[in-house]
């Protein structure tokens, strides 16, 4: 058995003033508030609201007329900004995504506040703070796009000055995609992991941890060139990666996908149809605990796989071998319709079997049995695969100052070694595909938000990653004799 346990711990903080730096995984949205004529109003109160939980954060403008709201949630937004002798000034339909910092900047009208002037943004906003390249990929791309296996980090590709790349895989981390990625030219191993605004990434390979499965991702945002200083950590860029939360309205799904020998045609080649069984299923359920205070998600992914290929070829000691006699082995019928005459000490193509080698003969004893005068014989190496993946999380707004998140990712990959299914020694020296997996990744991010005032902002993530995986071996021949 070949296992490697990895656990880190780190912690982040950082006091955000006047919108100079935040948290990741998280947006702000900043600007400055006039009157028609284009003065500016100091002491403006500029107010947003998160449309799907109620929750509501405030400012008031300086002496600029400038605001600034950091370390908001990302989703969708109404903002209202209102001043004493002026119309309450209302923006709808404002999205905000990962790592987003968008200028909105209203213009009050003479009034009553008690009177609305009311704009609709449904359009996206401009970005005028980041001087990154950056790319988001949404909620509905991330569902609706095939992947192989689910495995979102395959969307990276997707994203601006991104491409698929020659993966770093020791063999020891099963949660692995199947390809890397390359951002801005850089190598596979360059880039940075941040999940809900905490570290997401295994030391040990220079890689990620396990991603959470598309139906748990509420979106992602791939940036490089010249980024903001949290994401300095690798050279080539950084992808930030959120997971869904609760809203005041309760929200899942139910899916499966299966994949069946029997819906497929059988290879022109081959005696009979494939035997694979994969079955991908599970969903997520969220919603409100206390309305506008308290909510919950949590969704569960499980993949199994059954195959049984026969489909490798190779050649074992036949009875007549272990007697002595090669005859049929030299003959033309087994190689390529001319014979074989074996040299010293054989004699005739025979020899005696006392000057075989004991342990040899001891050892294939173990090895198929084959009626195939050559020796041929036909196997494969039995899967037998489970897959398990969990993630919850708990958002609370404790106050109008203060909110509280905690969010647990568990990822399981158990498959047990062929030889264990088949008893095939075989299968044991069949290279990495001839060992078993045992894996176990966990997460736990702690994260907690405090508006110090309207101008700090107090932000701290506490994380916890494990990863105990590898590949496992086996035992064959116990208490045998080999010479």
């Amino acid at each position: 058995m070949n296992r490697i346990l990895f656990t880190s711990l780190s912690a982040a903080f950082a006091v955000v003033i006047c919108g100079d730096v935040w948290a990741q995984a998280t947006a702000q949205i900043a600007g400055s508030v006039r009157d028609q004529s284009g003065a500016v109003l100091p002491g403006a109160e500029v107010t947003v609201t998160q449309t799907e939980t109620g929750a509501a954060r405030a400012a008031v403008t300086n002496e600029t007329g400038s605001y600034v709201l950091s370390n908001l949630p990302i989703g969708s937004y109404r903002l209202e900004a209102s001043l004493r002798g002026f119309r309450t000034f209302v923006q709808t339909g404002i999205v905000l995504q990962v790592n987003g910092s968008p200028v909105i900047n209203p213009v009050l009208e003479v009034g009553q506040v008690t009177e609305q002037v009311e704009v609709q943004a449904n359009a996206a906003l401009v970005e005028t703070r980041s001087s990154g390249v950056g790319q988001v990929v949404e909620n509905a791309r991330i569902l609706e796009l095939p992947l192989n296996g689910r495995n979102v980090n395959e969307l990276i590709s997707l994203s601006g000055a991104a491409a698929p790349a020659f993966k770093n895989d020791s063999g020891r981390n099963p949660f692995l995609a199947d390809t890397g990625v390359s951002v801005a030219g850089g190598s596979s191993i360059g880039l940075n992991y941040v999940l809900d605004g905490a570290n997401h990434n295994n030391s040990f390979e220079n890689t990620y941890l396990s991603m959470p499965f598309p139906d748990a991702m509420q979106e992602f945002k791939v940036e490089t060139s010249a980024t903001a200083v949290q994401n300095g950590v690798r050279p080539a860029g950084s992808v930030s990666l959120v997971t869904k939360s609760g809203t005041n309205d309760f929200h899942g799904d139910l899916f499966e996908f299966v994949r069946n020998g029997i819906f497929n045609a059988r290879n022109a080649f081959a005696t009979k149809r494939d035997t694979l069984k994969r079955n991908q299923f599970g969903g997520t359920v969220g919603g409100p605990i206390m309305k506008n205070r308290l909510f919950f998600f949590g969704g569960y992914q499980g993949t199994t796989r059954r195959q049984d290929p026969a489909d490798t070829v190779t050649y074992v000691p036949t009875a007549a071998m272990l007697s002595g006699d090669f005859t049929a082995f030299a003959s033309p019928a087994c190689n390529g319709g001319r014979p074989v005459q074996l040299k010293g000490p054989f004699v005739n193509n025979q020899v005696s079997p006392a000057l075989l080698s004991k342990a040899a003969v001891n050892f294939a004893k173990l090895l198929p049995q084959t009626s195939d005068p050559c020796g041929r014989v036909i196997y494969g190496n039995q899967i037998r695969s489970k897959l398990n993946m969990a993630v919850g999380r708990i958002d609370y707004q404790r106050s109008e100052k203060n909110s509280i998140f905690g969010r647990y990712l568990l990822d399981s990959n158990f498959s047990p070694a062929p030889y264990s299914l088949n008893h095939n020694v075989l299968s044991v020296a069949n290279g990495s595909t001839g060992l078993g997996i045992d894996a176990l990744t966990q997460a736990f991010s702690l994260g907690d938000t405090y508006l110090v005032s309207t101008k700090v902002v107090n932000s701290l993530r506490l994380t916890a990653n494990r990863w105990v995986g590898g590949r496992t071996g086996v035992e064959y021949g116990a208490g045998r004799k080999w010479e």
